[in-house]
């Protein structure tokens, strides 16, 4: 891949993709909405950005149907502890991935289904 010289305005908005994810810890649904915000408005000025809000959108997808894997295993006891250690992955990623962006580096994320291309 070749080295593409990054404004500070991108990678600070492409960390923002990522970090804006933390959001679902409390408002429903905010993991979803904070990537998609920023992708549908400054994804259409930055490549970068787009790139990077597309794949935080992707994982948070991913992360909520795995969520809701384990909300449905709740009921066989497993669930809880799968909650617990989807909610601690999702949290390092995060943090690898904003600051992977930060550096001006394209981050992919270990195991997000690519649903939104």
């Amino acid at each position: 891949m070749e080295e593409q010289q990054l404004s500070t305005e991108a990678t600070n908005w492409a960390m923002f993709a990522h970090l804006s994810a933390l959001i679902g810890f409390l408002i429903p649904f905010g993991n979803i909405l904070g990537p998609l915000v920023i992708w549908l408005t400054k994804g259409k000025e930055i490549e970068f950005v787009a790139t990077e809000a597309k794949e935080a959108l992707n994982f948070q997808i991913t992360m909520l149907f795995l969520f809701l894997i384990a909300w449905v295993l709740v009921f066989v006891l497993i669930g809880f502890l799968l909650m617990a250690l989807l909610g601690i992955a999702d949290l390092i990623l995060v943090i690898l991935a904003a600051v992977s962006a930060s550096k001006g580096q394209p981050y992919r994320y270990p195991f997000a289904l690519r649903l939104v291309k």
